[in-house]
């Protein structure tokens, strides 16, 4: 359902303050969509702001004392500006927000909204509701109906620049790993319909976006109906994406190894819109462990699955995820990750240490590893996982490779933008070449980038 704005809605200032994935920027930028239509613009800061929204993580420890500690600072403005005479809304959505409802008006009395990732396009409706009734609007139950169906057009791309967008095409979880609170942040796996994918590509298409990065908690699960009635997958909606004109980069993130399929593996070899670099979570290479957090694969068969991906396609570079200290790891558990991560080799990864989500099964679990010999693990692994990125960076220093570039370098005359495996990379170039995919031969890796020179004389003239 599309709705039409009020032109006569007057001019409301919003603020929106996000934090965690790339999937609450996407929440956070389509919030303001929907709140558009009452007149409310975006702000830089919240010092000025008639309505507050605070786009929580739960991911990340003591996410629910940050949430807090924030609040107290939004307070101070909130009481600063009545007493000027000025009404300012505070909305904490997200997965905080989902997960701790009633003990955020409890702690935090002055939030007016309180509402789950699932509920922002009642948006409206809640700001009406708290306005009138004054008083606070909780909103965590999760909707029969799918928000996406009542959402207004997204009106322009998601990141700054115009040229790379986030895209949610699948929320959601049915996984249940042991550590993980999505499912119950979140809910079920849903898929948004293709239609309205493909409708959304194509208006950030035309406003100038030729990467898009399509998002979802499994986003390799996608299932979305299509405009015949039946059921597209990742593969299928991939292809047809790649057909939108002026659309050159396409990628997806998060996958589970267990989403992998044959049809998605070949579409890596034969589509050239879907970029050589895949994350592709692991967590750890202990097959204990992994049946510990309800993973469903062993790490042999996500070996094999990374095989199978660099056979169909060589150049492919991985990302993934571990989660290190996991209760009852052990010693001989860390060296099987470690032993996994040699045996693949990966181009970028991200691990944390374990800690406890209340509600999870892990939380509960006994054999928790101390926090001292988490500590000494992570510090072992992200060694070694920083030698293998600064591997593959330095294997690209001669080669030339084809650059997005999104925008302004840091020094004069400089330009910037993104490899296909989405390294960072800076060049000495004219400004009419933001926009454009232009080959450079990579000269020299750096701590967190990559520069090069201009591979055609004549992209200069």
């Amino acid at each position: 359902m599309t709705r039409t704005p009020d032109q006569t809605a007057p001019s409301r200032a919003l603020h929106v303050i996000t934090w965690g994935c790339q999937m609450n920027v996407y929440d956070s930028a389509r919030m303001g969509d929907v709140l558009r239509p009452l007149g409310y613009q975006p702000v830089d800061t919240p010092d000025t702001a008639d309505m507050i929204i605070l786009n929580t993580c739960h991911i990340r420890d003591r996410a629910a004392e940050k949430v807090f500690s924030e609040l107290g600072r939004l307070r101070l403005i909130k009481e600063a500006r009545k007493a000027e005479g000025q009404q300012t809304i505070i909305a904490v959505a997200g997965c905080v927000a989902q997960a701790e409802g009633q003990e955020i008006l409890a702690r935090a009395p002055y939030v007016d909204i309180v509402l789950g990732p699932q509920t922002y396009h009642r948006l409206p409706e809640m700001v009406a509701r708290a306005a009138r009734a004054g008083n606070a609007v909780i909103e965590t139950d999760f909707p029969t109906e799918q928000k996406f169906d009542f959402l207004p057009e997204a009106e322009a791309p998601q990141t700054p620049g115009n040229y790379t967008a986030f895209l949610t095409i699948q929320e959601g979880c049915d996984k249940f790993c042991s550590f993980c609170v999505v499912p119950y942040t979140r809910g079920a796996e849903s898929s948004r319909s293709v239609q309205s994918v493909l409708a959304e590509a194509r208006r950030m298409a035309q406003s100038g976006v030729r990467e898009i990065s399509l998002l979802g908690q499994n986003v390799n699960a996608y299932h979305g109906e299509g405009p015949d009635g039946t059921v597209w997958d990742l593969t299928r909606l991939a292809y047809a994406l790649a057909e939108i004109p002026g659309l050159s980069r396409i990628r997806y993130t998060t996958s589970h190894p267990r989403d992998m399929n044959d049809a998605l593996i070949a579409a890596h070899r034969d589509l050239p819109e879907l970029m050589p670099f895949l994350h592709l979570p692991v967590q750890s290479g202990s097959d204990r462990i992994l049946r510990a957090m309800n993973r469903g694969h062993t790490a042999d068969e996500y070996r094999d699955l990374v095989h199978r991906l660099r056979a169909a396609k060589p150049d492919l570079a991985l990302s993934s995820d571990f989660i290190i200290g996991h209760p009852g790891e052990t010693d001989e558990d860390f060296e099987a990750t470690m032993q996994l991560v040699r045996d693949v080799g990966f181009a970028l990864a991200y691990s944390f240490k374990y800690s406890p989500r209340p509600g999870t099964p892990a939380a509960g679990a006994p054999l928790q590893v101390p926090e001292d010999v988490k500590d000494a693990r992570l510090q072992a692994l992200q060694k070694l996982l920083r030698e293998q990125q600064d591997a593959f960076n330095a294997s690209m220093v001669g080669k030339t490779v084809p650059v997005l570039f999104t925008g302004k370098g840091r020094k004069p005359g400089q330009i910037a933008g993104r490899s296909p495996w989405l390294q960072p990379v800076h060049v000495i170039g004219p400004d009419r070449l933001i926009g454009q995919t232009v080959p450079v031969r990579i000269t020299e890796r750096l701590t967190n980038s990559l520069g090069g020179i201009l591979e055609e004389e004549n992209v200069y003239a």
